[in-house]
């Protein structure tokens, strides 16, 4: 199919696309790397009146860090972070490289954008949980300048994101790294959206997990943290006795829909092996961890 007709504005600058933004109302979109959005367009199912185009604006392409905080441009491609390989990016963050491995098929990485998968608010979306998961912050600029707001806070609801209709995502903040994360999900097929993703984080110490955090996707329409889950293994040493309670506790504090990928039962199912491969990895890890795609 072809999309219904739109006009089509190009920008150089931050400044330029808010401004362009609020002379074209509020059903206008911005268009980045164009991996949702336009197949969207194509089905119909989203016809934005007008797009502006924030493709060519090197001024949110990079990736940084600064002291413990990871700075991710909203341009910033996935392949970008796959392929990062820079000593100071990694400590404590290898996770989201090995993370954006899943992220659909390598002609989607080239193109799609970290901005834009997290301002599209797929509550399976790697990205949407992993900011989730580490208290990331998404900072917007609009006429009245910048503001941030929390990861949680962002996500509202399915496709659903908090930015005001003339305000651009420029930024998302990772605000302290995480030397054991993991995150896990199942697709049909590789590269397809994931039925069912499990994020985790522990804090280990002298063998004993201080706290853990987990977050899971697919199951709601936004990305859900399971504290039930978290609770069972604070104080633990993450032997397999304790994850498989957190496992059976997540799996018990979701509420998923049935759909034509699954049941709601199927989908409990694989949130409880996917928090036990990904806790199991987490425990392991030194230094992040490796997304992996398969449940049994």
């Amino acid at each position: 199919m072809k999309p219904a007709t739109f006009e089509y504005h190009r920008v150089g600058t931050v400044g330029e696309a808010v401004e362009r933004l609020g002379e074209l109302g509020e059903d206008a979109k911005l268009l980045a790397g164009g991996q949702s959005l336009v197949p969207m367009m194509n089905f119909r199912l989203a016809r934005p009146p007008a797009l502006v185009d924030i493709s060519r604006v090197a001024e949110l392409r990079y990736l940084t860090r600064e002291g413990d905080t990871l700075r991710i441009g909203a341009l910033t491609s996935h392949l970008a972070i796959e392929r990062m390989d820079a000593p100071e990016l990694l400590d404590g963050f290898s996770f989201l490289k090995e993370a954006a491995h899943w992220v659909g098929h390598y002609p989607i990485r080239t193109r799609g954008t970290f901005g834009g998968s997290v301002a599209h608010a797929d509550p399976a979306a790697e990205w949407c949980l992993l900011a989730v998961l580490l208290d990331a912050e998404i900072v917007a600029r609009g006429p009245g300048g910048e503001r941030t707001i929390a990861a949680a806070d962002f996500l509202l609801g399915f496709l659903t994101n908090a930015l005001d209709p003339d305000e651009v995502l420029v930024e998302v903040r990772f605000p302290r790294p995480a030397s054991r994360a993991a995150l896990h999900e199942y697709a049909r097929r590789r590269g397809d959206f994931a039925i069912v993703a499990a994020a985790v984080a522990v804090d280990v110490e002298e063998d004993t997990c201080r706290s853990a955090r987990i977050v899971i996707g697919g199951v709601d329409d936004v990305p859900v943290r399971i504290g039930e889950a978290e609770a069972a293994l604070a104080g633990s040493r993450l032997e397999a006795e304790a994850i498989e309670e957190a496992a059976q506790a997540a799996a018990r504090a979701v509420d998923p829909a049935s759909d034509i990928h699954g049941s709601a039962e199927y989908r409990r199912h694989l949130t409880a092996v996917l928090v036990t491969r990904a806790l199991g990895e987490a425990r392991g890890s030194e230094d992040g961890a490796r997304s992996k795609n398969g449940a049994g």
